[in-house]
């Protein structure tokens, strides 16, 4: 056993100390499990760092030379981490998860972007200046390469099989994104002028992006990539992927299907377009390409409270985000106890000069009293930094639990 195995070993040792405990594992499970079949008992608390992991285990400092290995150290670490500072309702999983070697073309060309700062934004370059300039993108090619999958499997098994579940999978993650490749090459200003003056532009971009979509999921099938994902795998924008009605029936293990999985999409590049151009422009493709998902979410940083009724249109949609600025008051009446809102409070606190306890407690109560009626989840996400406090992550977390019990249960 080499030096990377060695590290890799001692890691997944300490998780799998702590997910042996039923209250770190199995009991974190059962309640994800119960809450997105809409019969939680209160709010699930999910915090997701995004940004700020940069600061708080920077990816280069990792201690494994390999590829493979680094990532699942990675993946190991961040466990530890969870485990030790945030002690949200995330389990500790003892599954390591090593991704099948599957390269994608996707789009054919790389967007033009300009980085503003080391961690800052990135500025878009539009390459598509005329309707032609379209042409350049091509529909997404996936190749998988099965001796590098092999090679990836088995060196991770010898290092850590017998400590923890290791599985090979190939594609989990299925969120779509139209807008944003959208504005990847043609940039978020123009998109807003093509809403008027080439609208027969957008949709025939959208039904190109619509098609490559499916296409690519296709080939996803036809290769026997698809994993499952009712798990620990993040579902996009909202919580982990843990439930009890995926798959579906006749589910064969040996070769998953899209109804045995949760899809998402998103369009927060339409934040301050009406709902009628939402419902023109976007969902006719999002219900498209969600269709064949066994259970699917919407939305990110987008205020989707005038839009819900195109939203819910979405074909299994179990899961729709509130941003932080959105009245969480206009969504719960619509979606009742039939939906979850994934509420993602502000994360600014975090990022102040000093952790202020009383204004995350006044906004988190504020808005679980405006959720009552409802089925809600809290997720911090788009936290770019902690002034490099991680306590300030089970800080928020004690507070929000603080909230629950006042309001939920109160």
């Amino acid at each position: 056993m080499n030096k990377d195995q060695q590290i890799l070993r001692s890691l997944a040792l300490q998780v799998k100390e702590i997910a042996s405990d039923p209250k770190n594992y199995e009991e974190k499970v059962a309640f994800w499990t119960r809450h997105t079949a809409l019969q939680g008992e209160k709010p699930p608390v999910f915090v997701h760092p995004d940004g700020a992991w940069a600061e708080l285990l920077p990816f280069d400092s990792m201690e494994c030379e390999e590829w493979m290995a680094k990532c699942v150290e990675y993946d190991l670490r961040k466990q530890l981490f969870r485990h030790k500072y945030i002690k949200d309702d995330v389990p500790i999983t003892p599954v390591v998860h090593v991704p099948k070697y599957v390269e994608n073309t996707m789009w054919g060309v790389a967007p033009k972007t300009v980085r503003t700062a080391a961690r800052g934004a990135n500025k878009i370059v539009p390459i598509i200046e005329d309707p032609s300039d379209w042409k350049q993108l091509s529909m997404p090619v996936v190749t998988h390469v099965p001796e590098k999958s092999a090679f990836r499997m088995e060196y991770i098994g010898d290092a850590i099989g017998d400590v923890l579940q290791v599985e090979q999978v190939g594609i989990t993650n299925f969120s779509f994104h139209l807008m944003h490749w959208y504005c990847d090459y043609r940039g978020l200003d123009n998109l807003l002028y093509d809403l008027y003056d080439e609208p027969e532009m957008i949709h025939e971009v959208m039904r190109f992006f619509t098609d490559g979509v499916k296409s690519m999921l296709k080939q996803y099938e036809e290769q026997n990539l698809l994993s499952l994902n009712n798990n620990h795998v993040f579902h996009y924008t909202g919580g982990v992927g843990y439930n009890n009605e995926l798959p579906k029936e006749g589910f064969d293990p040996n070769r998953v299907r899209l109804c045995d999985l949760w899809g998402a999409a998103e369009n927060q590049e339409f934040a301050q377009v009406s709902p009628e151009m939402h419902e023109e422009f976007v969902l006719p493709y999002v219900r498209e390409i969600l269709e064949p998902f066994g259970l699917n979410g919407y939305g990110c940083c987008d205020d989707l409270s005038a839009k819900l009724d195109g939203v819910l249109k979405i074909n299994n949609i179990r899961r729709v985000a509130v941003c932080p600025w959105a009245d969480i008051a206009k969504f719960t009446p619509v979606l009742g106890k039939n939906y979850i809102m994934t509420w993602k409070p502000k994360p600014m606190p975090l990022a102040a000069e000093t952790f202020d306890h009383e204004v995350v407690r006044h906004e988190l109560e504020e808005g679980l009293t405006k959720a009552k009626g409802g089925i809600i989840e809290l997720v911090l996400r788009d936290t770019h930094t902690c002034k490099k406090q991680p306590e300030r992550f089970g800080e928020w977390v004690k507070v929000a639990r603080e909230a629950i019990d006042k309001v939920w249960e109160g």
